[in-house]
């Protein structure tokens, strides 16, 4: 069964799509099976990817309202064992849609039912708000990956957002946990941003990924070109970053390959 993580923050510009597209490309070229969700009506997953939303004609929207089975709008990507589910406009009208059916909280844990077994991963890129979308997203994850701006007000958005997770915690999907904090953006020729790292690690400590996303071009470039950070150019500073924190989600969730030495040591031990 395929761990669900959401990637969200209600403030936007912190990194969450450009996290979701280039952490589930990072875990395909580390041999794990991913999906990536966009439930975003901007599409920018989807686009990133390389991919039209314009010539979209199903999505996750139909997904939701009309109870398509995923499986049937499955879309591969360039990126080796990278599977989406895409988004479209559309998406915009489904949080109306939503609200007068029965268990619309749990919709998009039901879709996700359908794959889960097919996928290591499954990673859902959320719109910047906290609206009815992003409460399914939260409702269906196994745990959150908190994208956080290395500046001061992105502070503010990570309160709000911790909140929303506590009451989702209590009401909606007890299992869900904190997969991590991740700081981005970092540049390391600003004082205010070693602050704010500093200020995050002291409040959240084990919270907050080891790994920082450091400010890189090429991190600007790929989507421009429908690429994922590994395929547009694969040495430089954003794909050491993503493959770093692919390989740290790999630790936590204990499904990291150990190496013909460590293996040796680890029976030496006993273990």
């Amino acid at each position: 069964m395929g761990k669900v993580i959401c990637i969200a923050n209600q403030k936007g510009g912190v990194g969450k799509t450009t996290s979701a597209i280039n952490l589930g490309a990072c875990l395909g070229v580390l041999e794990k099976k991913v999906l990536l969700i966009d439930a975003d009506p901007q599409a920018n997953a989807t686009s990133g990817v390389g991919l039209d939303p314009k010539i979209i004609k199903t999505s996750i929207y139909e997904i939701l309202i009309n109870d398509l089975n995923p499986r049937d709008i499955l879309l591969e990507t360039e990126s080796p064992n990278l599977h989406l589910l895409p988004a479209h406009i559309d998406l915009v009208g489904a949080e109306i849609e939503m609200i007068n059916l029965p268990n619309r909280e749990l919709m998009m844990r039901h879709a996700i039912a359908k794959v889960r077994d097919d996928y290591d991963f499954i990673i859902i890129d959320c719109s910047p708000s906290l609206g009815l979308i992003t409460l399914n997203s939260l409702t269906a994850s196994d745990s959150v990956i908190i994208p956080v701006q290395c500046e001061y007000f992105a502070l503010e958005g990570l309160g709000k957002l911790l909140n929303t997770n506590k009451i989702v915690q209590t009401r909606l999907n007890t299992d869900l946990e904190i997969e991590g904090i991740l700081l981005t953006m970092y540049d390391t020729r600003l004082r205010l941003a070693n602050q704010v790292i500093d200020e995050v690690k002291t409040h959240f400590q084990q919270m907050v990924f080891d790994t920082v996303i450091h400010r890189n071009s090429r991190l600007g470039e790929a989507p421009s070109f429908g690429e994922t950070i590994i395929m547009h150019d694969a040495t430089c500073k954003g794909s050491v970053n993503y493959l770093n924190l692919a390989r740290e989600v790999l630790q936590k969730n204990k499904m990291t390959r150990l190496s013909k030495a460590e293996k040796m040591i680890a029976v030496e031990n006993g273990h």
